[in-house]
């Protein structure tokens, strides 16, 4: 438990790294500058999935199920998951570097292709990234790690706010720019690499690469393992990432199919992924309880202990919709004078307000698909992750010629509402969960109703008062404080949440004061 709690951690400064970064980069390159980078951070996003919460966690099965207790065992187990990945990785690698001209075609726009061959390094760091972390968490030692994680995504990010303040200042175009960018991600990845092996060198773990003995057999049950094991555990943590993909290669080429002008079609592009760092703010809480909550599901499982599943489960549930709701209800009800807070106007408010949606239903997706694997339900996982891909790559090609940008939105509120949907049935199959989301909903949506009255009499009065960035920051930090006191007041007053449940917000005393079902 406390190397999870290490883990989550790590994971939770690493999104908010993730998110926050992405707002200077645009205020300094513009939203086509933003559109240029957006286009090829989903093939950086598989990469780091990749390494980082799919391969490490099958490497990390593989080498705990040691059940002959002889250290030759592991280390083939390792070599042979090592071989593996290294062939994986140099074949991404081969994919991206020498198909980046045809991927960049695909997505209609021919100068992507430096960005796309520069991604394509990212993916000879996934075998060292991976058995490394997977071989520590293994062990319980879930240090190197996070410690990994975090230096490598801070160096990234400073890498990228650097290239970006200097090559514009320079006079550089915003592909050159962009290219930088993913430059810093590279960068950051191979200290990541380094300071793993670091941790390598000194627990000794060397010696086991070397180990003679390694057999054909031995190799490919471990590579069957590894691959077919580890891409549907690095699915569920894909799902944004893949609905960007998807709008990566739909939404500007559609658009400009469809008779928009190109510089218009980027802005246009580059505008729509300003919802993708508030997607990722608005799921932060869901992803970093989901990666706590699942160790503990697991031993419950393997114990059979029905009642903790039961009541974890449930719980797990609870928060993710009291927190989802909220933040998407008061996004939604402050976007405008958050987008012009953010990224200086307001263009597109209608687009990004609507696919704020997709915090609530992926934040479900987050933790019932963090729940079911440790159940063991891994390929229902997969099945209703296809179909929600499937769902919004129908919904682009037909919403974006239809109503542009606001198409894209729509197709992926849906896609993620249909999955979020069939994975809380799925659920509710082995654990029963209706009882408790009936029970808590309408006083859920009754803060929220009381929230959004609050908010929209306090835009109002403030309307009044005059317009600007400066005045936008105001209204839009104040509306966050207003609206969440509104909001958990409610939801304290109406006992939605256990004294328990509650000891996972921060002030947990404070707010238990208030709380209706405290013991």
């Amino acid at each position: 438990m406390k190397g999870a709690f290490i883990l989550t951690i790590a994971a939770f400064i690493v999104k908010i790294l993730s998110a926050v970064y992405r707002v200077p980069y645009q205020n300094i390159v513009g939203d086509i500058g933003f559109y240029i980078y957006q286009q090829v951070y989903p093939i950086y996003g598989v990469g780091m999935i990749l390494a980082t919460s799919g391969f490490p966690v099958i490497i990390s099965k593989l080498a705990a199920e040691d059940g002959t207790g002889k250290r030759e065992y592991l280390a083939h187990r390792m070599q042979a998951a090592l071989i593996t990945l290294l062939i994986v990785g140099i074949s991404l690698f081969c994919c991206f570097f020498f198909g980046a001209s045809l991927i960049a075609q695909w997505m209609g726009d021919a100068q992507l292709t430096t960005l796309i061959k520069m991604t394509a390094f990212m993916f000879l760091l996934l075998p060292f990234l991976s058995i490394s972390r997977g071989y520590f968490q293994s062990t319980g030692d879930m240090l190197p790690t996070a410690t990994s994680q975090v230096v490598e995504q801070t160096v990234r990010v400073f890498i990228i706010m650097g290239a970006a303040i200097i090559l514009t200042r320079q006079g550089y175009s915003l592909y050159d720019v962009g290219t930088g960018a993913i430059a810093g991600s590279f960068i950051g990845g191979t200290i990541g690499v380094g300071i793993l092996l670091g941790y390598m060198l000194k627990r000794k773990m060397f010696s086991l690469l070397f180990m003679k003995g390694l057999s054909w057999k031995k190799f490919y049950t471990t590579a069957q393992i590894v691959l077919v094991h580890g891409a549907v555990f690095c699915l569920s943590g894909l799902v944004l990432i893949l609905f960007q993909f998807v709008d990566s290669f739909s939404i500007y080429s559609i658009l400009t199919s469809s008779g928009i002008e190109i510089e218009k079609a980027k802005a246009l592009k580059g505008i729509f992924d300003r919802g993708q760092p508030l997607i990722q703010l608005g799921t932060v809480v869901a992803s970093s309880f989901s990666l706590a909550l699942v160790p503990i599901v697991t031993a419950a499982w393997i114990k059979g202990d029905e009642a903790t599943i039961q009541i974890r489960t449930a719980s797990a549930l609870k928060i993710t919709l009291v927190v989802a709701i909220g933040a998407t209800m008061g996004l939604i009800n402050i976007i405008k004078p958050t987008n012009i807070m953010l990224f200086a106007n307001d263009q597109g408010s209608g687009v990004l307000s609507v696919l704020a949606i997709a915090i609530l239903f992926s934040s479900l997706i987050l933790i019932c698909t963090g729940i079911l694997q440790a159940l063991g339900y891994v390929l229902v996982v997969v099945k209703y992750i296809l179909l929600g891909l499937g769902i919004k790559i129908i919904g682009n090609y037909i919403g974006v010629s239809l109503l542009g940008t606001m198409g894209a939105s729509l197709s992926t509120v849906i896609g993620l509402a249909v999955m979020a949907t069939l994975f809380i049935r799925q659920l509710h199959k082995r654990v029963s969960l209706l009882a408790t989301i009936k029970k808590i909903l309408p006083n859920v949506c009754l803060a929220a109703l009381a929230m959004t009255i609050v908010l929209q009499a306090w835009l109002f009065l403030f309307s009044f008062l005059g317009d600007g960035r400066i005045y936008s920051a105001i209204l839009s930090l104040s509306s966050v404080i207003l609206g969440a006191c509104v909001y958990l007041l409610i939801i304290l007053k109406s006992g939605c949440l256990t004294e328990e449940e509650l000891a996972f917000f921060p002030f947990s005393s404070k707010l238990n004061r208030l709380n209706s079902n405290r013991k």
